[in-house]
């Protein structure tokens, strides 16, 4: 019983350590954001050609998009990491 835990909590540190390598890149008008596993955000670059409220709303719209998808892309793997919660 014990050692099942001790094992369990080895393959969650294991699953864990391949969701912090997971990255998600969204671009809308010129506007990039990558987010990684954790949900930080690793890189942003803007389009000096929007105005300043434009590149406002894209980078929302980006940084918004990048989460949902990191969260669904997450959900996959742990979903078929076979690991029972």
């Amino acid at each position: 019983m014990v050692f099942d835990q001790f094992k369990k909590i080895a393959e969650l540190k294991k699953l864990q350590s391949e969701l912090k390598k997971e990255k998600l890149t969204v671009e809308k008008q010129g506007v990039l954001v990558e987010i990684n596993g954790n949900f930080e955000v690793e890189n942003i670059k803007l389009n000096p050609e929007l105005s300043v409220e434009d590149q406002q709303e894209v980078l929302k719209q980006c940084l918004n998009e990048a989460r949902e998808g990191i969260q669904k892309k997450m959900a996959q793997i742990m979903m078929s990491s076979g690991i029972g919660f």
